[in-house]
């Protein structure tokens, strides 16, 4: 058969154009797949770094609770909202329920005779309660030092921080001896006599007397006073040369 040659030059310009427009449709679809693939890989690194984000989101809210070494009790929270807080700032007390110590300020009269593994007791509720000193700090401040003691058998039920006990500590074997509250007489006797009142209470005598141990209350008189006998610890200052007082209601 027998074609125009206008006919042929036609239809291999529309042949040419065809595969042209194949070509370019097949290098735009290839391009179209590496751009998909790089989206994939791009979507995949998102993926990847919200995942982190995420973790690291956690992390940051974790580390928003404040939280203790140990298990225990909260006694004392000493913060307020929206305070900024650091790192390892102090914020609160965590209270061990496992063990207690007791901690006492002793007048530092006895700093000298108090040492660590002196027993010591105290009454609660009609219990009594045994402890032993752990610790004793050299530190006097207003004329106290502080001890820690420890219980050395059971402890009381629902014991609390803060709590306040009367302790007897044992500086040596419990003796009998008299003695006398501490007065201003001393300024004015040395410790060497003091007035005695008879049995009626109605003269006091002047008697001579030798003063042992002493602590803050008391002094401990050895020799001149028995068991019993009333005595006269104010100021001497008016009659300290008189032998007898007349004492006048």
């Amino acid at each position: 058969k027998l074609t125009a040659r206008e006919d042929f030059v036609q239809a291999k310009e529309d042949y040419e154009l065809a595969r042209r427009k194949h070509t370019l449709i097949n290098e735009r679809l290839r391009q179209d797949s590496l751009y998909r693939s790089i989206q994939m890989d791009q979507m995949e690194d998102n993926l990847m770094n919200m995942r982190r984000n995420v973790l690291l989101i956690r992390e940051r809210k974790n580390k928003l609770e404040v939280r203790s070494q140990i298990d225990g009790e909260l006694g004392l929270l000493d913060v307020v909202l929206g305070q900024n807080v650091q790192p390892g700032q102090k914020i609160g007390q965590i209270n061990d329920l496992s063990d207690y110590k007791v901690q006492a300020l002793i007048d530092e009269h006895y700093i000298d005779r108090v040492r660590a593994g002196l027993p010591a007791t105290f009454d609660r509720q009609g219990t009594h309660f045994a402890l032993t000193v752990r610790k004793v700090y050299p530190e006097v401040r207003d004329g106290k030092f502080r001890t820690d003691f420890v219980f050395t058998g059971e402890r009381p039920d629902n014991i609390r921080t803060g709590q306040t006990y009367y302790i007897n500590l044992e500086l040596g074997q419990p003796t009998e001896a008299v003695v006398i509250p501490k007065g201003t007489f001393f300024q004015n006797t040395g410790g060497n006599w003091i007035f005695v009142l008879d049995r009626d209470g109605k003269k006091a005598y002047r008697r001579h007397i030798k003063i042992g141990r002493q602590n803050p209350q008391y002094y401990e008189v050895t020799e001149g006073l028995e068991p019993g006998e009333k005595v006269i610890v104010s100021g001497y200052e008016s009659y300290k040369d008189s032998e007898v007082l007349i004492l006048e209601k």
